[in-house]
């Protein structure tokens, strides 16, 4: 079977494209166009460099508050690697190989613009990494989110050098030890090289597109997990209707209410007469919430499509006008608004989940309590609400906006960061405790529904059908954290239209 291969180019990046790029197995390779420009940019810096003593930040300078002091040419390589060495100081828990993935992926989209001045070779050798599954070993904590991902691009960059830890096809070694594997010396970096690799929000924008991806799954399974809830809470259907949408038409909440009508087309328990006039809001107002999530993934999406294309380095070259122009690309301000901005998104729909869990487990409308037939001696589904709850209440005090902070670094020349790292660290959380929430929820509408005796629709009976297969119906007490273990993988491995999603 031929190998998928991406070429990367100045061509517009797709977070579905990514997606593709990181789960199905590509390989990567750069466009004609692509290395026109890196080697393009590449040539008139050494021009620029060699034909003039002028201070270019960066290049024949210090960095950040030693931007003044002025470095020999001789000195230009040893520049770049102690700026790789020095920027290293990443701790605390590391970064999940697939996000090391996507921060590959970006940083070489980034460098093939030609803007960065960086050499052909270099970019070569990160796709080399991508393609032999040499992942660099990267850790959450150390950046500011302004002078880009610092810390941790650090790390990603130490390996070129044949320096610091990697994974390589799954083991843990030395970067020396992996490059011998594969043949190949360490680079020396040439001027501009160590601040084209270490400026940038790639760490920021992987973990963000990493969510993204995420929080377009579960939008949609919160959807038809609503569904199975609002069917075993013998719910009505008129909030759904298209009319009461169009009379507010948010995007996302008319989106919902359809998928719900399709959802439950076809259903006899949700055509039935009801005894109640009204739901509760966490059943009568799914358009609402659902929608408003909807709305701010796709505001959240745009963001980071427009960043997965930017060139986020400084300086930055611009070969054809003959400037370099120090600015301030790197800055994470926008990515970290919008970091935050999704974690809220995503923590409001496990907040309604939970509320639907209570409900379910709460004796109401023909229900036992906590879903077991033999309550008593059974606790059934007590519990389970409880660690949903405190999930719900984590993410809660994890949604406390980064962005609105700084603190001041490189001895007030750095005067203001975004936070924009820990905004997105926090809500790669968020969107991990929401699946598990989801995960509780259907666990106990499965249940539910088990206790109705009129038919579901096809889809719900199917969807219900596959995760049976997996997580069988409880009739006396068992372990529930194998349960709500085994419901989170489901979630995890169900395989998802992306015509649906994206």
């Amino acid at each position: 079977m031929q190998v998928p291969v991406h070429h990367i180019s100045p061509d517009r990046l797709s977070l579905k494209r990514i997606k593709e790029i990181v789960s199905e197995g590509y390989k990567l390779a750069l466009s004609d166009e692509a290395k026109k420009r890196v080697e393009d940019c590449r040539a008139y810096l050494d021009k620029r460099v060699a034909e003039s003593d002028d201070p270019i930040y960066g290049i024949n300078t210090g960095f950040g508050s030693l931007y003044n002091v002025n470095i020999s040419k001789a000195d230009l390589s040893q520049l770049q690697e102690n700026l790789v060495m020095s920027h290293a100081c990443g701790t605390g828990e590391e970064v999940p190989e697939e996000i090391v993935r996507i921060m590959i992926v970006l940083k070489i989209q980034s460098l093939c613009y030609g803007h960065s001045a960086i050499r052909l070779e270099t970019v070569e050798r990160l796709i080399t990494f991508f393609n032999e599954d040499l992942l660099p070993v990267v850790f959450q904590q150390g950046s500011l989110g302004a002078s880009g991902d610092l810390a941790p691009l650090a790390h990603l960059s130490l390996a070129l050098l044949g320096k610091g830890e990697v994974v390589f096809k799954g083991e843990r070694m030395t970067a020396e030890d992996a490059l011998a594997k594969l043949n190949l010396e360490p680079l020396t970096l040439a001027s501009k090289e160590g601040l084209a690799l270490l400026n940038g929000t790639q760490f920021m924008g992987a973990y963000g597109v990493w969510s993204l991806l995420k929080a377009h799954k579960l939008s949609y399974l919160a959807d038809v997990i609503g569904a199975i809830s609002l069917e075993a809470f013998d719910g009505r259907i008129e909030p759904f209707s298209e009319l009461i949408q169009l009379a507010r038409p948010h995007n996302g909440q008319i989106e919902t209410a359809k998928n719900f009508r399709e959802l439950l087309e076809g259903s006899q328990l949700i055509a039935r007469k009801k005894a109640h006039v009204q739901d509760p809001y966490s059943f009568r107002c799914i358009p609402q919430v659902h929608g408003a999530t909807k709305d701010v993934i796709e505001h959240v999406n745009k963001v980071f499509t427009t960043e997965a294309n930017s060139v986020t380095d400084n300086p930055t070259v611009f070969a054809a006008s003959g400037e370099i122009i120090s600015a301030g690309n790197f800055h994470g301000q926008p990515l970290a608004m919008a970091l935050d901005y999704l974690a809220i998104g995503m923590a409001e729909l496990a907040n309604i989940s939970e509320r639907r869990t209570y409900k379910l487990i709460s004796g109401e409308r023909g229900l036992p309590p906590f879903l077991v037939a033999n309550p008593g001696i059974n606790s059934g589904f007590m519990i389970p609400q409880y660690t949903a709850a405190s999930i719900v209440s984590q993410n809660k005090q994890l949604c406390t906006p980064a962005s609105v902070d700084s603190i001041v670094s490189s001895n007030g020349q750095e005067d203001h960061v975004s936070m924009g790292a820990n905004a997105a660290t926090k809500l790669y959380q968020v969107v991990k405790n929401t699946e598990k929430v989801l995960a509780i929820e259907l666990l106990n509408a499965a249940q539910a529904l088990e206790f109705r005796e009129d038919k579901t629709s096809p889809f719900i009976d199917s969807f219900v059908g596959l995760y049976r297969d997996e997580v069988p119906f409880m009739k006396d007490d068992v372990i529930l954290h194998d349960y709500i273990q085994q419901s989170v993988s489901f979630l995890e491995h169900m395989e998802i239209d992306s015509d649906i999603l994206y």
